[in-house]
């Protein structure tokens, strides 16, 4: 199976913890980024319970920082490149048509951490680095844990689904330099960190009667970066928090082809506290997207 997946998410809603700064917004102060994240991803079927997979993203990224080094910055390229294998707990075809899947996979730094261009700073233009959120890698290795499942609910022709992947980062900091040298941060930003992240999703598909092969879908996704890693330190600058959204989707299938579509929309968000936030006694913020729009098209061969 061959698959395109595709990520747009436009981000300018500043929040400090689970409260939106509206005065940003309202003196145009906000920053404002835009993702265009292109998914190349493969997976061949070994056995009727194992395959191996593999991914490569890439990322078309702008963001305005109006606060020094000011500049529009753009950043353009591929991420992290993952491989890995998965298998089916029950061996298909199950009897009811249930099952469950796990996969392991090997996160490489193949994306650059450390994109660059002239800004603004003090005055004088300087080759700055760009912000974290846009950066195409993180810089360091890591292993991700995935699963989902599904049951079938036969009589309404409904099917209950559940996906999680958390990635593990145990590397502490990547060295590139944020360009936060504010005496108040006291050097604990100076760096990037390479954080863990996470995603979970959960709902309903039915089959949309009398058109074969679309089916909608309804849920929740609950996804971001967690204040502390699971492995290894958790120092440096990093933008702890999730977002949970609500989730409605579509899925087409045809011949060898699927076709997938999601938009979710955000109904909760949370900047927590990093840890250079809680050494200093302070509480950043983020700026979070009300919405994602989210395709794939796959074929099988």
């Amino acid at each position: 199976m061959v698959t395109i997946g595709y990520r747009y998410q436009p981000s300018h809603r500043h929040f400090v913890g689970d409260v939106e700064n509206v005065a940003r917004e309202r003196l145009h102060t906000e920053i404002y980024n835009l993702y265009h994240l292109v998914d190349i991803g493969v997976e061949r079927q070994i056995t009727d319970r194992w395959s191996v997979f593999a991914s490569l993203p890439v990322l078309f990224a702008h963001r305005n920082q109006l606060y020094p080094p000011s500049a529009k910055y753009v950043v353009n390229g591929i991420g992290d490149f993952s491989f890995g294998a998965r298998s089916w707990v029950f061996k298909p075809p199950t009897e009811n048509g249930d099952n469950i899947s796990v996969g392991i996979s090997i996160k490489t730094p193949t994306g650059k951490p450390d994109a660059s261009q002239a800004a603004v700073l003090n005055g004088t233009t300087i080759i700055a680095t760009a912000d974290q959120s846009i950066q195409a890698g993180d810089g360091g290795w890591g292993f991700a844990l995935d699963a989902q499942g599904f049951k079938r609910i036969p009589k309404i022709d409904t099917e209950f689904y559940m996906s999680g992947v958390y990635l593990f980062n145990p590397m502490g900091t990547s060295g590139v330099r944020t360009f936060r040298d504010f005496p108040q941060l006291h050097g604990l930003e100076n760096v990037m960190s390479i954080s863990d992240q996470y995603l979970f999703r959960s709902g309903f598909g039915h089959a949309v009667p009398k058109v074969r092969g679309l089916a909608v879908s309804f849920g929740a996704r609950w996804e971001g970066v967690p204040a502390h890693d699971v492995l290894g330190p958790s120092n440096g600058f990093r933008r702890p928090g999730y977002a949970v959204s609500l989730d409605p989707g579509l899925l087409y299938t045809t011949h060898d082809y699927t076709f997938t579509i999601n938009g979710p929309w955000a109904v909760r968000r949370d900047r927590t506290r990093s840890v250079p936030d809680i050494q200093n006694g302070i509480h950043g913020d983020a700026a979070f997207a009300d919405y994602t729009v989210i395709m794939s098209l796959g074929k099988r061969f």
